[in-house]
């Protein structure tokens, strides 16, 4: 093809950014409800006002291009304005877990170099404590939430809404390129220090297309926040509603009994949470729990597979769930179970089957396969085990300050998940665990996801987390930490522990857990549960 008198120029070449949504939603619905918190309400128009004057107020105060702007904060307006404000200003949003310790904090602040930090009032002490310990001192603004039920205690200069409102003109910008950061968030840090996380505003945008394609997402739906907008940017649905015009609901805590009145009150649409948010909507008071009367609800969720007697729990209140798959470093989940229509004719338990698989890309994501050790692709058969990898368009630009990670997650054109899988002959994926969670028994490998989907078929249990317990003769072996369900058995701890035993020695064999501890199950703020402290419990046993 002759390309002469072709152009790339900046009418036909705008780079991608999420900040596009919220000023086109603004320009065709301006009237249309953005963001609704209790008695608060913003419209479209009024959102983007109030985000291009956080903009403007950062810049009035130095902070701009390339600088960190952190936010210690619950699902409340001001994150939402967080996700479009701090990028207009050219900063980088870093929405802070509101469950890490002091020290992890500190942490956090000094290795971004966090020149802003706004906190919610409920946090003001923690956030005080782990500012004290910093040489250099960012801007630190208050979020007063009435909302809270607490005393707000301040430690800013001022509270949010005086802040936004030092600003003369709304700021209204857009990057000059599409790979300029947009967001840091920190993982886990499970094993050593948190790792910063760096999206880019290309990466975000088409993160929205893919989720609302996936997930069959209609135009002007409305969306329950329980999800917390910390982890993953809320998997991106801030910036995804904003594309489809939708509106946010935003919620301060995850309460079973207020997530069915707000679906009620506002006709809620979506959400989404961790297979424990199933659990709390189930075992909710009888009489807090809605009649749909036929109308159906779509709820996302990732982590363990939820066991078939949950997802049928959950379908008969009128849920309709979708099991996804995905990482920090890949915006949130990236594999989905895309549900096919001949499915629905099979039994309750096969269809939890195919629903437990996370299943394939999302549109915007390139590729995916398992590998073995030397990265060659294995077969598609549903039996062998590898590594998942990845790329597209939607994987972290790096990890912040730390290049040898980068690169080592980074294997030429693929990304490491770190996670283990099989491939079925449908290209669905199914994961079996994380490399390190995989147990070693007499050299036998044994999958915790495994043995965690046999254990919570059992109608005693709720819950349940399997990790490698040290034994003199095998190596290790599985021990399972299990949640009871509420039921009026009274059957004694060792006599339920021997007899969920010899339940899985009947469906797996060897691979039965060999120490069954009954108590509650440590989490994050996300629902995952912490399977670092239930390996250090199992040592002591």
């Amino acid at each position: 093809m002759d390309e002469a008198g072709l152009l790339k120029n900046a009418a036909n070449h705008i780079p991608l950014s999420p900040l596009s949504f919220l000023r086109r939603t603004a320009r065709l619905f301006p009237d249309l409800p953005a963001v609704i918190y209790g008695e608060r309400r913003y419209t479209w128009a009024q959102t983007q006002k109030r985000c291009g004057k956080l903009a403007a107020a950062l810049q009035a105060h130095g902070i701009g291009k390339g600088d960190v702007v952190s936010f210690v904060a619950a699902n409340t307006p001001e994150l939402v304005e967080a996700h479009f404000g701090v990028p207009m200003a050219g900063c980088v949003l870093n929405a802070v877990n509101i469950r890490l310790d002091v020290d992890t904090l500190r942490y956090i602040f000094s290795h971004s170099e966090a020149r802003a930090v706004f906190v919610d009032g409920e946090f003001a002490d923690k956030v005080k404590a782990a500012l004290d310990g910093l040489d250099k001192k960012p801007l630190v603004i208050d979020i007063v939430d009435l909302q809270s039920g607490d005393a707000n205690p301040t430690i800013g200069e001022c509270d949010y809404e005086y802040f936004i409102n030092t600003a003369a003109e709304p700021l209204d910008s857009h990057p000059a390129d599409e790979w300029e950061p947009l967001a840091l968030n920190y993982t886990s840090g499970t094993t050593g220090e948190p790792k910063g996380v760096v999206y880019h505003h290309r990466g975000s945008y088409l993160m929205s297309f893919g989720s609302a394609i996936a997930w069959n997402m209609k135009p002007h739906g409305v969306y329950l926040y329980t999800v917390p907008m910390f982890h993953c940017n809320g998997w991106g649905y801030v910036w995804t509603q904003a594309l489809l015009g939708g509106t946010l609901i935003c919620i301060r805590k995850v309460n079973p009994v207020q997530i069915f009145r707000l679906i009620e009150k506002h006709n809620v649409d979506a959400l989404g949470g961790a297979p424990i948010v199933l659990n709390m909507l189930i075992n909710a008071p009888t009489e807090s729990r809605l009649n749909l009367g036929g109308r159906k609800i779509k709820m996302m969720t990732a982590g363990a597979p939820p066991p078939a007697t949950t997802l049928a729990a959950m379908e008969e209140m009128g849920f309709v769930i979708t099991h996804v798959y995905g990482l920090t470093e890949s915006y949130g989940h990236t594999i989905f179970c895309d549900w096919r229509g001949e499915w629905n004719s099979l039994s309750g338990d096969a269809r939890a089957e195919l629903k437990a698989r996370q299943g394939v890309g999302y549109p915007m994501l390139e590729d995916w396969a398992i590998v073995d050790g030397d990265m060659n692709k294995l077969p598609a058969d549903g039996k062998t085990m590898g590594e998942i990898v990845m790329r597209g368009n939607t994987l972290m630009s790096g990890y912040l300050k730390n290049p040898q990670a980068t690169e080592n997650i980074f294997s030429g054109e693929w990304f490491k998940s770190g996670d283990l899988a099989v491939m079925h002959p449908d290209q669905y994926l199914q994961v079996k665990d994380r490399a390190k969670d995989i147990i070693i028994s007499g050299g036998e490998n044994i999958s915790s996801v495994e043995v965690e989907n046999v254990i919570t078929k059992h109608p005693r249990v709720s819950l349940a987390a399997v990790v490698a317990m040290p034994d003199t003769q095998w190596g290790e072996t599985p021990c399972a930490f299990v949640e009871l369900a509420a039921t009026d058995d009274d059957t004694d701890e060792k006599t339920l522990e021997q007899e969920l035993i010899a339940f899985c020695k009947e469906k797996i064999g060897f691979k039965r857990p060999s120490r069954v501890v009954f108590g509650t199950l440590p989490k994050t703020a996300t629902g995952k549960i912490q399977k670092y402290e239930l390996r250090e419990r199992a040592k002591a046993l």
